[in-house]
């Protein structure tokens, strides 16, 4: 994989550069604010260079549609606080913007293109939308490992018309993730949680060769409790997922890779509902999972303190309520005990989690974080992820 650190010829270039801020928005304000402070280095690296620098980033699902709630100002507002340095965001269509459109100003260091996702070609990996973005640029990065297992055209399709590399958090993050899989001390632990479940329930499959454990928490959960006959009742869930659960559980026993999932739970009437522990025979029809129970905790701690490698991507439970964030706090608590004593490694992935660490101020207290998610366990399962591939 060619990186930006090993390219010598930067100055006075125009750098594309593609970065993942698709940070969580609330009225207008950012929440968490991760994804834009990992990317800094980056910036600071090819400002140090004399390049020019056209940011390319989108932030949530608009569909091809402007939206203006999900505009790239704050972002772009939070970015010039932390660089101390002016960056003007271009809102007219990219798709009739021209490199002489950009940097008139002598002074202008760095400049940002609104949201990709205003423009249906970005999803759909649109040749001549990727073609036209690189006509604005001498060179293009990746930054956004998060967005590496998309092929979409400012991630994969681009590539093909400019030199282009990897930047500096691209590179930590493969790294990270490589020494897993090379460099792996068993017993090796993955909990998987969160409420994206279509997206992960075949990853699993393909995880459970190369792991001793898989913990399965969160909205994931509720699936396996539902095939074994429990009632969940209207906690979240995927329809038709029953062939792959069986799947999962005749291939983990080949496998001998242990399946661990919740023994008891704490349910809510809703997401604001006070919490109640339950044992997994007594959930109500109007009650909802909203996360693991004491014994499960304890299971699960027990599995941490035998492991020497941990992954955890997904929390177990819904973490922006305090009584339901229990679970997701012992199990940070524990891999943090371990790491303290040097006695694993820890791999924490995904912006849920990444979200929790920092509600709970224990961001740094782990072998490595990944903002990314989908990506971050697709590179484990061993695809080849678009925006790596072009890469290489």
């Amino acid at each position: 994989m060619k990186s930006i650190i090993d390219q010598l010829d930067l100055n006075k270039k125009k750098v594309l550069l593609r970065l993942d801020l698709n940070v969580p928005l609330e009225n207008g304000k950012i929440t968490d604010t991760t994804r834009i402070d990992k990317i800094l280095p980056t910036i600071n690296f090819l400002l140090k260079n004399n390049t020019k620098i056209i940011i390319l980033s989108h932030v949530g699902r608009p569909k091809g549609k402007v939206v203006n709630k999900l505009s790239l100002k704050p972002i772009c507002e939070d970015l010039k606080k932390k660089l101390d340095i002016n960056i003007k965001l271009i809102t007219k269509n990219l798709k009739e913007i021209n490199s002489k459109d950009l940097f008139n100003n002598f002074e202008d260091k760095i400049i940002m293109l609104e949201n990709l996702r205003f423009y249906e070609e970005e999803e759909k990996n649109n040749i001549q939308f990727a073609k036209h973005l690189a006509t604005l640029a001498d060179i293009y990065v990746n930054d956004a490992f998060s967005c590496s297992h998309r092929a979409h055209a400012s991630i994969s399709e681009i590539a093909k018309f400019l030199p282009s590399y990897s930047g500096l958090q691209l590179n930590l993050e493969v790294d990270a993730l490589n020494k897993i899989t090379s460099e792996i001390k068993r017993p090796i632990t993955c909990i998987i949680g969160g409420s994206k479940i279509s997206s992960k329930i075949n990853i699993i499959k393909n995880l459970i060769p190369k792991f001793d454990n898989i913990i399965l928490v969160g909205g994931m959960a509720n699936n396996i409790l539902k095939y074994k006959g429990y009632h969940i009742g209207k906690s979240v869930k995927e329809d038709n997922c029953d062939q792959i659960i069986e799947e999962i559980f005749t291939l983990s026993k080949k496998e001998a890779c242990k399946i661990i999932y919740p023994e008891d739970v704490v349910v809510g009437k809703n997401f604001r509902g006070s919490p109640e522990i339950k044992n997994l025979n007594n959930v109500l029809k109007d009650e909802l999972i909203l996360d693991i129970g004491p014994k499960t905790i304890k299971t699960i701690n027990n599995v941490i303190k035998a492991s020497n490698t941990v992954l955890w991507n997904g929390p177990a439970g819904y973490f922006e309520n305090p009584d339901f964030a229990k679970g997701s706090y012992e199990i940070a608590n524990k891999i943090i005990e371990k790491n303290k004593a040097k006695t694993i490694y820890s791999v924490i992935g995904g912006g849920d989690t990444v979200a929790l660490l920092n509600n709970m101020g224990i961001f740094n207290n782990f072998s490595f974080v990944s903002t990314a998610g989908g990506a971050f366990l697709e590179y484990l399962e061993g695809k080849e992820l678009p925006g790596i591939k072009v890469l290489n």
